[in-house]
């Protein structure tokens, strides 16, 4: 879906909502805690890359989530950094 020389993003193989796309840094960051100064470069273009690929899956008009899991109790099973993108129908809030 999508690659670079720092990034590349996928659907989701368990989709939580209509567009579920991981976008995920190819340099290993744990997860959002695990970021330094150094990463934030990177950090910076995962929420970029996250808004160009809702304006390619056109969720950008009607809203989409950048979401990042942050250890066990908030779902985060994958200890390496990743953004989820979650668009394509109505949010609820609060989340979880």
């Amino acid at each position: 879906m999508y690659e670079d020389e720092e990034v590349y993003a996928f659907k989701d193989l368990n989709p939580q909502a209509p567009v579920h796309v991981l976008i995920i840094p190819k340099q290993h960051v744990a997860d959002v805690a695990a970021l330094e100064e150094k990463h934030d470069a990177l950090a910076g273009k995962l929420l970029r890359v996250g808004a160009h690929i809702a304006r390619e899956m056109k969720v950008d008009k009607t809203g989409y989530r950048l979401v990042a899991n942050v250890g066990p109790h908030a779902g985060q099973s994958v200890f390496h950094l990743h953004i989820h993108l979650l668009g394509g129908r109505q949010m609820t809030w609060p989340p979880g």
